[in-house]
């Protein structure tokens, strides 16, 4: 099972490399409209929790072109690990001055922004089940609460299947073409901790270029919480919810759906 000690960013500085792969053959774009639409509707600087490889920040900032020149209409990210900024960089190194995010590498639990001024907060991608324990769940949500204006948005997306993933060892999910003449391999292991409502993967990607073979080996761990429990908390932080919903094309939420969607605002 998970150390327990673990924490929800351990394994994202290894798994940096191949996120992008890996997302292009899950997610994908599915999930950009709705949050080019959906940010595209607030005012004011828009920060994302946990940006990653920068793969909303580059849409989102490019759909505020012709606008990026409003001062207060900026867009930034915030990520713990260094190699995902990285290559953040070097993808919003293509997005127009006018409009390119700023990044910052900090801590999700206690924002490095000025208290009050953020017009919309994103914890995209299930962002908030990386928070393992309740602790930090309650420091993200305060810490958000307070970098939002009032009426600002918080809007998060989570990933339901998570808690009823089956269990396997060994499993290969995905295969294939990395880079010309290189193929890359997910070699995968699952396990559920019930008690605390953890789920375990234990990741090993296999880079083989002809005779040249390298294993990348770490772990993910995410947490998930029922619905009630998560609008609940929000509440409890200081947010009103304004919309949950089962679908990123705004189907009503069930506890089946595909995706939990919830848009709050701040009280």
């Amino acid at each position: 099972m998970a150390s327990p000690n673990a924490e929800g960013w351990h394994g994202w500085d290894t798994y940096a490399p191949f996120y992008d792969w890996e997302n292009a053959r899950t997610l994908g774009r599915r999930d950009v409209p709705f949050w080019v639409k959906t940010i595209g509707e607030t005012r004011g600087p828009v920060l994302e929790l946990g940006c990653g490889t920068g793969r909303l920040l580059a849409p989102i900032a490019r759909s505020w072109l012709p606008s990026g020149t409003d001062a207060n209409r900026r867009l930034l990210g915030i990520d713990r690990s260094a190699p995902m900024l990285a290559r953040a960089r070097r993808r919003l190194a293509r997005v127009p001055n006018a409009v390119r995010p700023s990044l910052l590498r900090g801590d999700v639990r206690a924002l490095p922004v000025r208290p009050g001024k953020l017009g919309a907060i994103v914890a995209a991608y299930g962002l908030l089940q990386s928070l393992l324990n309740d602790r930090d769940l309650e420091a993200t949500l305060a810490s958000a609460a307070g970098a939002l204006r009032r009426g600002g948005l918080l809007g998060i997306d989570l990933v339901p299947d998570l808690a009823v993933w089956e269990e396997y060892a060994g499993r290969i999910p995905i295969r294939g073409q990395f880079a010309p003449g290189t193929t890359l391999t997910l070699i995968e292991s699952v396990r559920q901790d019930r008690r605390r409502g953890l789920t375990i993967f234990d990741e090993q990607y296999v880079v083989r270029r002809g005779r040249h073979v390298r294993r990348h080996q770490f772990q993910l761990t995410f947490r998930t919480l029922p619905m009630a429990q998560i609008l609940a908390r929000l509440e409890g932080a200081g947010f009103r919810i304004d919309d949950v919903r089962g679908s990123y094309d705004g189907e009503a939420w069930y506890p089946e759906a595909d995706v939990w969607v919830v848009l709050a605002r701040r009280r």
